[in-house]
């Protein structure tokens, strides 16, 4: 009996074909994409129910909490009490039960009528994004030699932008060999934030940067 009969005969391991790897490769694709859509689809589903709730009130049958405070109407506190009795109430009113504030303990439920409510609610917001001011910066550019004229024309303008709100960028140009009388553009920016002196802020004085000279104007509060 030789050694090679008395050790174990090794099994040889055959190398996948090109074939069989392709195909793993294809079947460890459709796992990462099947669990990448299963991934979105409970972001997109959490997404929604997160913000319905963030969004919407619980009215009248909604309410199933076993004790809420409740105020009438008219503003008056009806105390605690059952939700069932509490929409009896409004119901017996015509009107509706509204959880006004949830995280309260217990929750904070009104009677009133949930549809003057809500139109009276959305015609606020539309006189206050109506009446909301849309501040800009605008921009006013002055020159190193410009005339008395220009420069009252340029004041003029400036107050009417800041009497709606608006904020200023003062700016002069230099050009060519107005670099050597920028002492002169920085004279008139004060001169000119001076003119403005009761309508207006200096939120950055006159400065040279590189070849402009820049001043920040706000609006006095009041103005």
């Amino acid at each position: 009996m030789t050694c090679g009969n008395i050790l174990p005969q090794q099994r040889r391991t055959q190398p996948f074909s090109p074939s069989a790897l392709a195909k793993w490769a294809i079947v460890i694709l459709l796992i990462i994409e099947v669990r990448a859509f299963c991934v979105r689809t409970l972001f997109i589903l959490f997404s929604e129910v997160f913000f319905i709730s963030k969004e919407t009130q619980q009215i009248n049958g909604e309410i199933r909490d076993k004790e809420i405070r409740v105020i009438s109407a008219d503003g008056e506190q009806l105390g605690i009490m059952s939700a069932s009795e509490a929409l009896k109430i409004a119901e017996d009113n015509d009107l509706d039960l509204v959880k006004i504030a949830p995280q309260a303990k217990p929750p904070v439920c009104k009677i009133m009528d949930y549809s003057k409510y809500r139109y009276e609610k959305a015609k606020r917001e539309k006189e206050n994004r109506k009446n909301q001011k849309q501040i800009e910066m605008k921009e006013i550019r002055l020159s190193v030699t410009i005339d008395v004229g220009d420069f009252n024309t340029k004041v003029n303008q400036a107050k009417k932008f800041l009497a709606s709100g608006h904020k200023l960028k003062v700016s002069i140009r230099l050009k060519g060999r107005m670099m050597t009388h920028s002492d002169l553009g920085i004279e008139n920016m004060k001169r000119f934030a001076a003119s403005l002196e009761e309508e207006a802020n200096v939120d950055k004085a006159p400065k040279l940067e590189g070849r402009q000279i820049l001043m920040f104007l706000s609006p006095k509060q009041g103005k």
